[in-house]
């Protein structure tokens, strides 16, 4: 059975936190998550179907049993290096654009995690080479006023995730300014004589 709440004890979007800070009327939602684009396990996954085919061919061709043995033992290696190390640090960058920031993730064994808030503003860039060009990919540079541009690397369909990041960074901007222009209103109440 749920407890009804006075009016008073209702969300007031003007509440604000034990921390002191106000509280968000509108909850956070993803936007979109990103990886760069797939096009860079097309040599790891031609590698692999050589690899495949070539110990097909060889395997059980060879004159001595330890012969066939290394070249198995040579082909899991080949298809570890060159197909599954690729594969892992593609999945482990991932890039998450919500309504309120944007969320770096990368690495397998140290996991890094960086965040940048849409409110902070930031100038958004987009370099393509002829290739990203003909797959509609490109790297989106984010220079926040850091010593070094955050890079999504070669994403897809960047030039709509810049335009998305300034609709996004625009939008944090008046929310935020709307609520200077509150907090800086004189208030409506006096120390000394009560309600003006």
């Amino acid at each position: 059975m749920k407890k009804k709440q006075k009016p008073s004890e209702q969300n007031d979007p003007h509440e604000t936190e034990p921390s002191g800070y106000a509280r968000e009327s509108r909850p956070e939602k993803v936007v979109a998550r990103l990886r760069p684009h797939a096009r860079v396990l097309a040599w790891p996954t031609l590698l692999l179907f050589a690899l495949a085919g070539a110990t097909g061919y060889f395997f059980g061709n060879l004159p001595e049993p330890w012969q066939n043995a290394a070249l198995l033992a040579g082909a899991v290696v080949l298809a570890i290096l060159g197909w599954l190390l690729p594969l892992a640090a593609w999945l482990t960058k991932r890039y998450t654009i919500t309504t309120r920031r944007i969320i770096f993730r990368h690495g397998f064994f140290v996991r890094t995690r960086q965040e940048l808030l849409h409110s902070r503003g930031y100038d958004v860039s987009v370099r393509q080479n002829w290739l990203q060009t003909g797959f509609h990919s490109g790297t989106v540079l984010i220079n926040s006023g850091l010593e070094h541009p955050l890079v999504l690397k070669d994403v897809p369909n960047a030039d709509l995730v810049q335009s998305v990041l300034h609709d996004l960074m625009e939008k944090a901007s008046t929310v935020m300014g709307s609520r200077r222009q509150e907090q800086s209103a004189p208030a409506r109440e006096s120390a000394f004589w009560g309600r003006r």
